[in-house]
């Protein structure tokens, strides 16, 4: 029998317990599905909020981090513009999907009737012990969207699901199949559209099969005030290609986690990082890539711009199998401090079973070069908009590399903005 201390209980644990219990009767589910959500909140009230004493989460010590959830409920909130032009938007109201919004083309169905029928008991398991974003999204996730691509589907407009949130709490599950040879762009975003506080979770699991394309990109653009819980969950098969972007521009507590496992010969992951960090905000980015069989790829590159008194984490874990020979795994992470107060923690890890390999791992932190921040002003460039300019050019380098030009011009557009106003 488990004894719990509730006086160890902070008022923030204490709150998401209490949430849990008063959401109950909303929640959708048969008797299944609520089971697996009773056992997410006892994990939850067991083992309580990680400390720096869990490995995984050393550098976010959410139990003192997460000060208290919110007190307001949720405002209305209306379909906002999509990022570029020609997408289909699958939105999410505060966490609510649109049944009419459903797009023809390829199979869209909101997550709730998955929880409804029960089918989504098996997805809201929890991936261990350290799995807090899990058990947070499994107890009370309400909706999101399925899709399922068929095999050989080209779905030439971009999808995008679009999560807009008016303060209050949501959590939204999303889950894509994509068939072999499909090929499809997947645009996640996340936007505040008040000042109102607001805590978010967000979790997608994706499987990619035999030699499916997909772009997914996670645009994340929560307020200043906001907390924000993501989580990817990715399965490549044999010759799949994922190429996966992640842009936070928001938030004052977030964490990202990306999780992958190449599970067939010729996966290739390619996985670019943008991290934009201004006041007293805490974002971590926590990777982990398991290569568990011959012949596979993957390039992570994390760039990340510092400023004020915020802080970041990226680490990130790559694992090869003792299968997993001829595997090609290159992984970087680099990082611009604006400012004496600003701190970022890298812990770059790599786990190698197999002998016939190539694995590489790098860090650097640095200020802007003095040589180029001088060449530019004696070209009369003002000290202010040549800084603005360098660190603009720094982030947007990953952006360059995807192929659609008014995707990158989106997202450009999106690093500038938040740099005009943080710079």
């Amino acid at each position: 029998m488990t004894v719990i201390n509730l006086n160890r209980q902070t008022a923030a644990e204490a709150e998401l317990l209490s949430a849990y219990a008063a959401a109950l009767s909303d929640l959708p589910g048969d008797g299944a599905v609520m089971a697996v959500r009773d056992r997410l909140s006892h994990a939850l009230k067991t083992d309580g909020l990680p400390t720096r004493r869990i490995e995984s989460w050393h550098y976010t010590d959410l139990k003192n981090l997460l000060k208290a959830m919110p007190k307001d409920q949720a405002g209305k909130v209306e379909v906002v513009d999509p990022l570029i032009a020609k997408t289909q938007v699958l939105p999410l109201a505060n966490g609510s999907a649109d049944r009419a919004a459903l797009a023809l083309g390829f199979s869209a169905t909101p997550f709730a009737d998955k929880l409804l029928s029960g089918e989504a008991a098996a997805l809201l398991a929890d991936r261990g012990g350290d799995d807090t974003i899990g058990r947070i999204n499994g107890s009370f996730v309400k909706d999101g969207y399925v899709l399922d691509i068929p095999a050989g589907a080209e779905i030439e407009d971009a999808i995008e699901l679009q999560a807009v949130q008016a303060g209050g709490a949501s959590h939204m599950r999303h889950s894509a199949q994509f068939g072999a040879g499909a090929k499809a762009v997947v645009i996640e975003r996340h936007l505040a559209v008040t000042s109102a506080q607001a805590l978010v979770s967000a979790v997608s699991s994706l499987t990619l099969e035999q030699g499916a394309e997909v772009t997914w990109i996670i645009v994340q653009q929560q307020g200043l005030a906001d907390t924000h819980f993501g989580q990817i969950n990715v399965v490549l098969k044999g010759d799949a290609k994922l190429k996966l972007f992640v842009i936070n521009a928001g938030g004052k507590l977030v964490r990202q986690e990306i999780h992958v496992v190449t599970a067939g010969a010729g996966a290739d992951l390619t996985l670019r990082g943008v991290n934009l960090l201004g006041g007293e905000s805490h974002t971590d980015v926590t990777m982990t890539l398991g290569h568990d069989v011959p012949d596979t790829t993957s390039t992570e590159i994390i760039r990340s711009v510092v400023f004020d008194r915020a802080k970041g984490v990226f680490q990130g874990q790559i694992r090869v199998a003792p299968d997993a020979q001829k595997t090609d795994a290159r992984m970087a992470c680099n990082t611009l401090l604006m400012s004496d107060d600003a701190e970022f923690s890298v812990k770059p890890e790599l786990e190698i079973f197999a002998d016939d390999v190539q694995c590489a791992h790098g860090a650097t932190v640095a200020d802007i070069d003095r040589n180029h921040l001088y060449y530019l002003m004696a070209r009369g460039i003002p000290a202010r908009k040549a800084r603005a300019l360098l660190v603009n050019a720094f982030v947007a380098e990953i952006v360059e590399e995807l192929e659609d030009e008014a995707l990158v011009e989106a997202l450009e557009a999106v690093i500038s903005n938040w740099l005009e106003k943080h710079g």
